[in-house]
């Protein structure tokens, strides 16, 4: 004869036991599924220079007695030389985004950008980054005060904050300075959204600072 034993006939303990066995076999399982690592992003100031090798001349095409410049590797503030992008919620308090990193830090990616778009105003003979061995009659020495993308309003926005100097090599003599300031507002809010924004602003001070820069040595020359 079958005998048939359903759960709530059993004792209590048995019972216990039972739910425990299964939860153990459960456990076991999820330790045994192995965890998905989330790949960290990478963006870069690309787009930026690919704008500004895109545009068309903005000055005319340097005389042989023009200057020619040279460009010091790019300084950067403290927390603004890594890295990590950097977004703030509230003021004064920076975060970094998980799993989203520039390619290299700002300062570094912004070196090559700052030549091509000073290489376009047509103000210097020729545009030097440095290290290098050619001399120049001027030197170009600039700091990132500001890479960050801000979500104190809604849309967010992105600023980007530069400081410049323009020196006189031979005296040492700093003949023109300038802090440059771009904000461009998020097309979404994310890290995406921030770093599109990002290279919007770079371009924005880098055609500022290219006219700063022709300007300030086309001033220098007339008073020489």
């Amino acid at each position: 004869m079958k005998t048939t034993v359903s759960w709530t006939s059993l004792p209590h303990g048995w019972r216990l036991g039972a739910c425990g066995l299964t939860l153990a076999l459960v456990c076991g399982c999820e330790t045994l599924t192995p965890a998905v690592a989330q790949h960290p992003r990478f963006f870069s100031l690309a787009d930026a220079r690919g704008a500004a090798q895109a545009a068309p001349r903005t000055g005319t095409t340097a005389a042989a007695t023009a200057p020619t410049l040279t460009v010091s590797p790019p300084h950067a503030a403290a927390g603004f030389d890594s890295r990590r992008i950097m977004y703030v919620r509230h003021a004064d308090q920076p975060e970094y985004f998980a799993h989203n990193e520039w390619i290299d830090t700002p300062a570094r990616m912004l070196a090559p950008l700052i030549v091509a778009a000073v290489e376009r105003g047509g103000a210097f003979r020729a545009v030097v980054q440095t290290p290098s061995p050619a001399a120049g009659e001027m030197r170009l020495d600039t700091e990132i005060l500001r890479l960050q993308h801000e979500f104190l309003q809604v849309p967010s926005r992105v600023r980007f904050t530069l400081r410049a100097y323009l020196v006189e090599n031979a005296t040492r003599r700093v003949i023109a300075s300038r802090e440059f300031d771009a904000t461009v507002t998020a097309a979404s809010e994310d890290p995406h959204g921030g770093v599109v924004a990002a290279n919007r602003a770079v371009q924005n001070v880098l055609e500022a600072l290219s006219a700063f820069c022709a300007e300030a040595a086309r001033s220098a020359r007339m008073e020489n």
